[in-house]
């Protein structure tokens, strides 16, 4: 019995493993054709586009699995993150993009697992440390020597600032969306989380269609790949492992995105950070680090 159960054990860690490992490498990359697109579409045409896509692709596969509408009591924390992860977060990640390049933002949004670290030490009532205040701290250092480092102008310092709201919006919408996972399955929360950030950002149609007409079609692709792949498949692929370990431990996994998003931004934009970016940066991962210290 006890190799039945250390088997089972290893199985599942396996799993949540692989969701976890392909939600960093496709969220990665969602960076990199976010900086892509940018030039041929608005923030909130690229991420109304975006959940578009995703909604569309996901609520077929619902229909497919005979997986109805979750439950009344998802659907707070549904609401919550649809609003504010899916919404918010992709609009002010897209529009952060257009004034610092793909992995300056990564490394900034990356200060995310902290947040989501203080939500819930707030909301779940999990205490405040001080190695996560620590680590707030020097993250928030981190922040603002990025933002010295590429600001040329004040259009740089709003690229940071926006990074730093996505950041803040991805927090929020993992603290939300956790306990909608008690009630609904991985795939409900993240197809009505999906359809309710489109939902938010259908004031940005009008811009969407006169933009789509005129923009090349890579441009057109990287939109469609940002909905089939980062967001409809690495979102689910979220809430599965999500629904099966904490959130904090969840944040802890997209330490990795920066330095993918580096690489990635080098061999597709031929784009790189300088120096001091990318000591703001490490500043901002090692921030992180010093939170997760016991």
């Amino acid at each position: 019995m006890d190799v039945t159960t250390t088997q089972a054990t290893v199985k599942f860690d396996a799993k949540v493993v692989a969701a976890a490992s392909t939600t960093v490498v496709l969220w990665a990359s969602a960076f990199v054709a976010i900086r892509d697109a940018g030039d041929a579409f608005g923030p909130g045409a690229l991420a109304l586009g975006r959940l578009l896509t995703g909604a569309v692709a996901l609520l077929a596969l619902l229909l497919v699995r005979g997986e109805g509408v979750p439950p009344r009591a998802a659907w707070p924390g549904i609401l919550g993150s649809g609003v504010l992860w899916f919404g918010l977060y992709m609009v002010a990640l897209n529009w952060g993009e257009k004034e610092v390049d793909a992995g300056t933002a990564a490394m900034v949004v990356n200060i995310g697992p902290v947040l989501i670290a203080l939500l819930g030490g707030w909301l779940l009532k999990e205490g405040f440390p001080r190695s996560l205040l620590a680590g707030m701290a020097v993250s928030f250092a981190g922040a603002v020597v990025v933002g010295a480092s590429t600001s040329g102008g004040g259009s740089s310092v709003l690229g940071i600032v926006l990074c730093v709201v996505a950041a803040v919006a991805y927090a929020s919408g993992v603290v939300s969306q956790k306990p909608a996972l008690r009630h609904a399955s991985p795939l409900q929360t993240t197809a009505f989380g999906c359809l309710v950030g489109a939902v938010a950002c259908l004031p940005f149609a009008p811009q969407l269609v006169d933009q789509v007409g005129h923009a090349p079609l890579r441009a057109v692709l990287d939109m469609v790949y940002l909905g089939l792949f980062p967001t409809a498949l690495a979102f689910t692929t979220w809430a599965y492992a999500l629904s099966r370990t904490t959130a904090g431990k969840m944040g802890a996994t997209t330490y990795a995105v920066p330095a993918l998003v580096v690489l990635m931004s080098w061999i597709v934009l031929g784009e790189v950070p300088g120096w001091l970016a990318l000591l703001g940066g490490l500043l901002c991962l090692g921030g992180v680090a010093v939170s997760r210290r016991r």
